[in-house]
């Protein structure tokens, strides 16, 4: 079984941590993920930085510019995961652009991941209709989950379809914005929650964006499996470096 299945299965709210690979300095990369699992993270999203990203806030933006200057490409990311699963089980996820991945080769980067150990994709920019029709096959070839994401547009059909070709999580985005924290949800965010909840789908909801907090994490989480957070993460490890691990999941854990 995937690990992403089997930790869906925790009888616990889940913590994703989502960071940008290769900041804030370019070799942090392993040391980063060993620390989070270390402290008590269930899941992590690795960014894969691209020079022209749509979804994300400024706080991400900034680090995903960041980590290209240092350096940062696919083939040194996958450099730095080579040995990873000696140390770390917890669920690993790619998250990035199709730009990239399709100049890799999808095949050969979804072989790649396989080798490496990574258990799913984010793929924000690739069309559920053109993944079913053309890379289904080859991402399930490899073993790994597509995760893919709704927001409070996306249409009840588009969700049933969305839920009916996955096999893991469904990432459910919390507003129609950008990446970046908020002090708290609103009565409309919640309603929306709520609503997804009532869906009753085969596939958990993780919600992302705008969770920042011990406080925005627990509300999140009142209506779905777990909660990722990304521009909270990236200021405080810029701020205090990655020393500052410990200090965040406990604050957010608390």
């Amino acid at each position: 079984m995937n690990r992403i299945n089997k930790k869906l299965q925790a009888d616990k709210k889940l913590l994703s941590i989502y960071f940008t690979a290769g900041f804030p300095s370019l070799n942090d990369t392993a040391s980063i993920i060993q620390d989070l699992e270390k402290n008590g993270v269930d899941m992590i999203e690795i960014g894969l930085p691209f020079s022209d990203p749509l979804a994300d806030g400024p706080t991400i933006q900034a680090s995903s510019t960041q980590a290209l200057k240092n350096g940062m490409t696919t083939d040194i990311l996958f450099k730095q995961l080579k040995d990873i699963r000696q140390t770390v089980s917890i669920p690993l996820i790619i998250m990035g652009y199709f730009n990239p991945i399709l100049q890799f080769g999808v095949e050969a980067f979804c072989e790649k991941c396989q080798e490496i150990g990574m258990d799913g994709l984010i793929i924000p920019d690739l069309p559920v209709d053109v993944y079913n029709e053309k890379y289904k096959a080859i991402f399930e070839n490899y073993g790994l989950i597509n995760v893919f994401l709704i927001t409070p547009q996306t249409s009840e059909k588009r969700i049933q379809f969305i839920d009916s070709i996955s096999s893991g999580f469904i990432y459910m985005v919390s507003s129609a914005s950008v990446t970046g924290g908020q002090s708290g949800f609103g009565d409309e965010q919640m309603a929306y929650f709520k609503r997804i909840e009532a869906m009753n789908l085969k596939n958990p909801q993780i919600i992302g964006f705008g969770i920042s907090s011990s406080e925005t994490f627990k509300q999140a989480t009142k209506h779905a499996k777990g909660a990722i957070i990304g521009s909270a993460f990236i200021t405080h490890i810029k701020k205090e470096g990655i020393q500052g691990i410990p200090n965040f999941v406990n604050h957010i854990l608390s």
